[in-house]
């Protein structure tokens, strides 16, 4: 085992309290998810601008925005579950069996974590496999959401135009991704779980980051959070330390499905992690 494994699983056992997982793009790079801000040739917003990712983009142009988000998730839902994913799950158990809370906060909007086991999910960028209302007074545009599996986008992939957007069930308004875009705000949907990220965050003794550069909002809350209740936290990511952390951030600059497997076998060595 590693020397980084055994001073995270010691970490873990020792915090004897709420964990909070924060995950980003790179947990799923082994999966074959590109990520957004990272340094590998798939790498998003090294090919695409940042106002795609906005709600003045879609209003603008909503064709536009469902055919670049339409040509996304078909790679994003067909991906399978890396040995990362599987042992934040794993984790996920362990602390339940010593009586512990737990929270994963991902800001990715995959489903690979769902696909792994993990149930304690905070997805506070949304989720691929659903839409919503455009409507922020519907229903549908702020409490609830609908899976993709339940609209018909053949209309829109056979020739796309706005008349051929699906519309919303309930009030008629066009549908949306179910994603957080950059001018918005994670309390504007309730699926976001914000309401449940805050709680956990004031409570939490320990905050495990994994695969993330830190970069966005929900990482500065949850280090801010951290550093007012004095829980450590660890980074877990193959990079160069993020420009501006905590000073007393531990970073593990290790792939995650290679150091959290050995993690797992350390905390739980007759189990195999299930």
């Amino acid at each position: 085992m590693s020397s980084e494994a055994t001073q995270l699983a010691s970490a873990l056992e020792t915090s004897r309290g709420p964990l909070v997982v924060l995950t980003g793009a790179g947990i799923s790079l082994a999966s074959g998810i590109p990520t957004f801000r990272g340094s590998d040739p798939g790498a998003v917003w090294a090919r695409d601008v940042t106002e795609m990712a906005t709600l003045r983009y879609f209003e603008a142009d909503p064709v536009g925005s469902w055919r670049w988000y339409r040509q996304r998730f078909s790679g994003i839902l067909a991906a399978e579950p890396n040995p990362a994913h599987r042992a934040v799950a794993a984790i996920e158990r362990w602390q339940a069996r010593h009586r512990r809370n737990f929270l994963l906060v991902t800001q990715n909007i995959d489903t690979l974590h769902e696909a792994a086991g993990s149930t304690r999910i905070a997805k506070v960028h949304g989720s691929a496999d659903r839409c919503r209302c455009a409507n922020p007074g519907c229903r549908l545009g702020a409490v609830d959401s609908l899976g993709l599996d339940e609209v018909d986008f053949a209309e829109f992939e056979r020739a796309p135009r706005r008349s051929a957007i699906p519309t919303c069930p309930a009030c008629g308004s066009l549908l949306r991704p179910h994603v957080l875009w950059f001018d918005e705000l994670y309390v504007s949907h309730a699926d976001y779980r914000w309401h449940v990220v805050e709680p956990a965050a004031s409570r939490m003794t320990l905050l495990l980051c994994i695969g993330t550069s830190l970069a966005v909002g929900v990482t500065s809350f949850l280090q801010s959070a951290a550093r007012e209740v004095a829980a450590p936290v660890f980074l877990v990511d193959p990079g160069a330390r993020p420009a501006d952390p905590r000073s007393s951030l531990v970073h593990l600059r290790c792939r995650a499905e290679e150091l959290l497997p050995e993690v797992v076998r350390l905390l739980m060595p007759s189990a195999d992690g299930r």
